[in-house]
């Protein structure tokens, strides 16, 4: 049996250590127009985090952030005529737009939940339904290799102050989906910056090692032993949950839970299968809790000597996107949060690390792989190899995820350190 424990290990690791500088060139500016505004339930009104913005028809686009808040960029040269927003229980929305950028724009949503009552969705065994949708990740995903340029950004807060911002303009490389595995995939830095905290009480300094490559790792479909090994699928439970709407199209939810003890730490969640064509088009899980020494060794690879480490949540969220009839990865996020004291000492820390990774245009077939002497090693940060916040426009046409207002605040803080 594959150790699954042992795959988030090499990857997912936490890292105790002092942070360096190392600078990365910019991108020639090109010409484009812009469309930015909120998104809102129509009835409550609430802001909606984590909503799908793109272009109709191509790989561009991004997401929402934690305020609702959205701003896509669209070159000249794509023909561009409208943008569609979609997400999960809420009917699709089309905003035409023209060659002018447009500020201030408010989007509701209507809630699809009638659409839903008219679906009928016969009922399945739940792991015999999981394992036909691993069947068809050869039929329902990417037949060929492809380069996605996407947007990720980290963040790190020590109780509620931020003590680190990194956030980079990445290229990934991802082999066929029929190739099964990701040892051909990488993941390289375009362009990146970073702002660090400069109080003397966070030299201690925390960090996500191999971070931007979660781009690689996280993509339940092909790299299936993170999650999907069919050799440890009879470790789970799994259950049929209430079905939804994602994308205007009716999708089976199946939730899992460990029913086996093993020497590392498993995961729980739910997995959303497109009812149609049977392909994982979202992943909810975290890693299991009930046992926090086999999750400390599914994290933490160094830390002071002195130091007690306590890990409190590990979840994360992997979407897929539908384009004539393929899926690709479309957004990735991770939220780690744990907490630290010194031997001795009264009280104990809290930290959280987020990261999140927005596919924002890609290129399919015909591509070639990255270097791997240019790729993101295991073995890196993200901070390590990024340059310190400086240029307002330092974006210039790369879509980004909006930084939230509590975003902005943090950042005009630790300018002030600066």
């Amino acid at each position: 049996m594959k150790t699954t424990g042992k795959q988030i290990a090499g990857f997912l690791l936490i890292l105790f250590l002092a942070l360096g500088i190392t600078p990365v060139s910019a991108q020639n500016e090109s010409h484009y127009i812009s469309v930015s505004g909120v998104i809102k339930d129509k009835k409550s009104k609430k802001k909606l985090e984590y909503v799908n913005v793109s272009v109709p028809g191509t790989g561009i686009g991004t997401v929402t952030n934690e305020d609702g808040e959205f701003l896509i960029k669209i070159n000249d040269s794509i023909d561009a005529k409208s943008i569609e927003i979609s997400h999960m229980g809420y009917s699709n929305y089309r905003l035409p737009i023209d060659k002018r950028t447009t500020t201030g724009v408010e989007i509701l949503l209507n809630a699809n939940v009638n659409l839903l009552n008219e679906v009928v969705v016969e009922s399945m065994e739940p792991l015999d339904l999981v394992r036909k949708a691993i069947q068809r990740i050869g039929n329902n995903y990417c037949p060929e290799a492809n380069l996605m340029t996407g947007f990720y950004r980290e963040t790190i807060k020590k109780g509620r102050n931020y003590i680190n911002i990194s956030e980079a303009v990445i290229d990934i490389y991802k082999t066929a989906y029929t190739e099964e595995g990701v040892k051909q995939d990488r993941v390289q830095i375009e362009k990146g910056r970073k702002l660090l905290s400069q109080k003397s009480g966070d030299t201690l300094a925390v960090k996500l090692i191999g971070g931007p490559n979660l781009s690689v790792y996280l993509d339940i479909a092909k790299n299936p032993e993170l999650l999907l090994d069919k050799e440890t699928l009879s470790c789970y439970k799994f259950k049929m949950e209430e079905s939804v709407m994602i994308d205007e199209r009716p999708h089976f939810v199946v939730s899992f839970a460990p029913q086996v003890n093993l020497p590392y730490a498993l995961y729980y969640g739910k997995l959303y299968i497109d009812k149609q064509s049977i392909a994982f088009t979202r992943a909810e899980f975290s890693l299991s809790m009930d046992d926090k020494n086999k999750a400390t060794q599914a994290i933490l690879k160094k830390k002071p000597y002195n130091l007690r480490f306590k890990p409190e949540e590990v979840t994360f969220l992997v979407n897929y996107k539908l384009r004539d009839g393929i899926s690709y990865l479309n957004y990735i996020r991770s939220e780690f949060r744990f907490k630290c004291d010194w031997k001795r000492r009264l009280f104990s820390t809290n930290y959280s690390i987020i990261s999140e990774m927005v596919v924002t245009s890609g290129k399919v077939g015909n591509v070639d792989n990255i270097p791997a002497k240019l790729s993101f090693k295991q073995s890196q940060s993200l901070s390590d190899n990024v340059s310190s916040f400086r240029d307002a426009n330092f974006w210039e046409d790369y879509n980004i995820i909006e930084p939230s207002e509590s975003l902005e605040s943090a950042v005009n803080k630790l300018k002030k350190q600066h």
